[in-house]
This record gives C-alpha cells, sequence and structure tokens, in this order.
C-alpha cells in the first residue's frame, strides 16, 4: 500500500491545505526553488545553525539540511492533533506524580512494577519529595506520525531534554526571508512567540521559597554538546543567562551565578544535561560539567530545575507502550493519540514473534535516541538482521519493536526536483499554570528515498511545519465537540422534561385517586 501523500489526494488532485501554496507554486520561475535552496544553505551557514555528530573522525559539526518546501496542516487538523498533546503530556505528569509517591498504577497492577523500579531512569532520591506545582516535564517534546488522512499516532515521548525547538524557530525565519510573497497570499498561523511562552512556564515554575521576579538560567554542558546552537540560541531569545558548572556556585542551599558584580541568585534552571551529570555529590561523582550541592538546594526548595530530576522513566522506550493506560487511569478518558502497536520483548511471546519477523520489523533500544541502535528489517541486510537477532536474544529486555509504518509524504526538493519523502512532527508541549503549543513543530524529513529515518544524524533534513489559520466555515474538533455537549444536554434537558411531566402526571393521578 502506497504511503499517505499530504499534498496529492487519491485522485492526484491537491488536498486542501496545500492548495494556496500549490497555486503559488505554479505560478513561480521554473528556477525559483533552486535558487531558494541555495540561499537556504548560505543563510544557515552564516547564521551557524549546526548540530554535532557523535562518534566520528574529523569535523562533527554539520550543517542540518533545510528542506524549502512546506510541510503544512489544516486547522482542523492541528486542532485534533493539539487535544491529543495536552491530554497525553497531562497523563504523563500524573505518572511521574504517583510513581515517586504512592504508586498506584503499580499496584493497581497496569504497570509492572519491576520496570518503574528497576529502571536506571527511576531515581529513587526522588520518592517523596514534591516538586513546585506538581509538574516533572515542564517542556515535552512527542514525537507523531501520520498513516492516513485521520490517522496519527505518537511514535515516542520526549520528557527529559527534548531537542529540535531552535530549528523549528529558525525554518520560520528562514522561510519568511526566503518566501515573502508566499507568506502574504497563505495565512500561517505563527510560531515565533515560543520564546516568551516559555520564559512564561520557566517562571511560572519558580520553587515556593522564591518571594520575588524569579531569575531564570538555562544550564548547558557546553559548546561540545550536540544542541549547543540550540542552548545559545534559546537563551539569547529569552534574555537569559546562558551557564555552565562552573559559573554556578551554592552556599546554604541557594544556588548563584558567578556575575562580574558578584554573586546572583537563580531559582530556576531550565538544564540541559542528563541527571547523572547534574551534581557531583548527588550522581555521578566524575561529572565535571555539574554542580556541586544542586540536588540539595532543589530538595530544599530553593531552587526548580526543568524538567524534574528523574523524568526520564517517562520517555523510556520501554515504559512508552503503558501510556495508553496511563490516560486512562489518571485521567478517566480514553487516549485522542493512539500509540503505534509495540511488542515488548522481554515477554516471552512478543520476543518469540519478533525473532520470526525481524525483517518485518523495527526494532529500536529502549534507551536509545537519535536514530542510533535500531533496526529497520525491510531495509537491512540478512548480516544486519543477524547481528540484530544476537543483540537482542543477549538481553531482551532492551528492546522493543514496531511494525514499520508507511509514514506519510510530504514534497520535498531534491537534486532531482520535487519528490516525496517521509515525514514525522515533533510538537513541543510547554507545562505551566496552563499547557501552552505553538501550532505546529518540528517536521523532520527523510531526505534519502525510500528511508524512514528522519534524524539528522542519520541524513535527515528539517522542513518549516505551517498550521493554517480556520478557513471560513471550517469546523474545529472542539466545535464538533461542543454541538455534542449541546445536543446532549438538549437531550437530557428534555428527557428530564419528560421525566417531570410523568412524575407530575403520577402525582396528579394519585393525588386524584
Amino acid at each position: 500500500m502506497p504511503a499517505f501523500d499530504e499534498m496529492t489526494d487519491a485522485a492526484g488532485g491537491v488536498r486542501l491545505p496545500y492548495q494556496g501554496y500549490a497555486k503559488w507554486l505554479k505560478n513561480a520561475p521554473a528556477d525559483m526553488p533552486a535558487k531558494r535552496r541555495h540561499e537556504a544553505d548560505t543563510l544557515f551557514r552564516r547564521l551557524g545553525i549546526t548540530f554535532a555528530v557523535y562518534g566520528e573522525g574529523g569535523d562533527t559539526e554539520r550543517l542540518i539540511p533545510f528542506d524549502i518546501v512546506p510541510r503544512i496542516l489544516a486547522a482542523s487538523e492541528w486542532a485534533r492533533l493539539k487535544r491529543g498533546l495536552e491530554q497525553r503530556v497531562k497523563a504523563l505528569n500524573a505518572f511521574l506524580h504517583d510513581i515517586y509517591h504512592d504508586q498506584e498504577i503499580i499496584r493497581g497492577g497496569k504497570i509492572p512494577a519491576d520496570l518503574i523500579l528497576g529502571n536506571e531512569q527511576f531515581t529513587t532520591a526522588m520518592a517523596g519529595f514534591r516538586v513546585p506545582h506538581g509538574i516533572y516535564t515542564h517542556i515535552a517534546g512527542i514525537d507523531v506520525v501520520r498513516t492516513a488522512e485521520n490517522d496519527f499516532f505518537v511514535l515516542e515521548d520526549n520528557a527529559r531534554t527534548p531537542s529540535g525547538v531552535s530549528y523549528m524557530l529558525e525554518n520560520r525565519e528562514a522561510m519568511m526571508r526566503l518566501f515573502p510573497d508566499l507568506f502574504g497570499q497563505v495565512r500561517v498561523a505563527p510560531v515565533g512567540h515560543y520564546a516568551d511562552a516559555l520564559l512564561q512556564t520557566l517562571r511560572e515554575a519558580a520553587p515556593p521559597n522564591c518571594n520575588e521576579e524569579p531569575t531564570v538560567a538555562l544550564l548547558t554542558p557546553g559548546v561540545y554538546n550536540s544542541a549547543y546552537f540550540e542552548h545559545v540560541f534559546l537563551a539569547e531569545q529569552m534574555g537569559i543567562e546562558l551557564v555552565e558548572g562552573s559559573d554556578l556556585v551554592v552556599k546554604d542551599r541557594i544556588v548563584y551565578m558567578r556575575m562580574v558584580g558578584g554573586l546572583k541568585r537563580v531559582d530556576v534552571i531550565y538544564r540541559r544535561l542528563d541527571d547523572a551529570f547534574l551534581d557531583p555529590q548527588a550522581f555521578r561523582k566524575d561529572s565535571m560539567i555539574g554542580v556541586p550541592g544542586l540536588f540539595a538546594a532543589y530538595k530544599a526548595g530553593n531552587i526548580t530545575i526543568t524538567n524534574a530530576v528523574g523524568t526520564g522513566v517517562a520517555d523510556d522506550k520501554s515504559v512508552y507502550p503503558y501510556v495508553p493506560d496511563m490516560v486512562r487511569f489518571y485521567l478517566g478518558e480514553e487516549p485522542l493519540l493512539a500509540n503505534v502497536p509495540t511488542h515488548i520483548l522481554r515477554r516471552p511471546d512478543d520476543l518469540k514473534y519478533t525473532l520470526e519477523h525481524l525483517a518485518e520489523l523495527v526494532v529500536k533500544e529502549v534507551h536509545g535516541s537519535g536514530g542510533y541502535g535500531m533496526l529497520v528489517g525491510p531495509r537491512a541486510s540478512k548480516a544486519e538482521i543477524e547481528a540484530f537477532r544476537a543483540k537482542i536474544i543477549a538481553k531482551p529486555e532492551a528492546y522493543i519493536a514496531q511494525p514499520t509504518l508507511a509514514l506519510s509524504t510530504c514534497p520535498t526538493f531534491v537534486e532531482q526536483g520535487l519528490a516525496p519523502r517521509h515525514v514525522d512532527l515533533r510538537p513541543f508541549v510547554l507545562s505551566g499554570n496552563t499547557t501552552r503549543i505553538v501550532p505546529g513543530g518540528l517536521t523532520r524529513v527523510a531526505l534519502r528515498e525510500g528511508s524512514l529515518v528522519v534524524n539528522s544524524s542519520q541524513g535527515g533534513g528539517t522542513k518549516d511545519t505551517w498550521v493554517l489559520e480556520p478557513l471560513p466555515g471550517e469546523k474545529m474538533p472542539e466545535e464538533d465537540m461542543a454541538e455534542g455537549q449541546s445536543q446532549s444536554q438538549s437531550q437530557s434537558q428534555s428527557q428530564s422534561q419528560s421525566q417531570s411531566q410523568s412524575q407530575a402526571g403520577q402525582s396528579q393521578s394519585a393525588g386524584g385517586a
């Protein structure tokens, strides 16, 4: 079955979200795409929009590939996605609070105890600690794939230190520079307010012992981190200090920044390094990039760390299959966004099936990221499959397996011209006093023909994601829900009136008797 094409319908026509773009493209000069792509490469190189690739010799800094053809979603499509994202992150936060406190989901038999308590991402030092405002993952990146007109699936949850939002913002900036006339013809919802929304979310996370306007800082591992460009970018956009561990000091369990004029208290740290390296006194003693005493200040209520320590349990791939059950358990609702069907290889039956069908499945390490440590069965050689089989047999609990989905495609400008390429989407969900989601997210595209791996470290690129402003008469899912509730209320009122009339009639009959 061919992949769903987001621009072209089954009859060969242009789908509604892309009609404005298609009309503009038809009237553009034939050599325009090639010229604009060259300009985009020059722009990204001048701005230094790069990412680092670990484990390779030589120059590991690469220019992130950027495609000039936008990925376009209708307002109604985005509204449906947005509701599902809000629901999912709300459930993930409830799950994180629960496992570090009452562990009701474990006692209720909804998730195996050893999967949580024996998980290397579970931080026992967080047990019983009430994080400020009950929020653990303030910034979540939820990876979503599409397989049909109305079929969206969550591929994985990123609840620790999700990256990529800087590329979303820079992609939009680049598109507005390259195609100002296009933005004059197509009404695209803005994303440029993300930094303001992020800063507001971080300020709302201030700890109980903060009595003034909270001071926020972004903690980076340093220039050698793969996402360092993003750390610098976000700190500049928010107007906050970018600090490394050596720039911070803890005195009397209060965190301070070393400034030219002396020490300045910090209330919220947006950290972009892993738990293990945060504090050599509490975690890895050999960490040279952490802050001694930071965790004690955190437990004392003098600093908020976002995302919270111990959130890695929520984005572990072995925990991922249980998220729909979390939605039902904590919220009493049916999940609005489905998971990809997943085989958990710690289960004997799932392991047996996977080993028999390796050539058909995608197998992932439960702690893997960046497209590493995975097998795409249909694209792998026999030798690669057999080598991976040995790894699975040696440690089955370290892997999950999923069917090879026919990810949707979007038109992409490649050497041969416009051609379909597979895409995914990472929207960013901010949780504070309210939930904030800018319309769209980071679209990643597999630039290699036939490839399903969208990670930039594996040859993927990025696209600007457009969510269109609502069209005249376009019905939003919320309106459908409101209409349904209104009809339900009307029916309920009608039934209530009928019951009242019936009861009144019975009463009159009884009285008359």
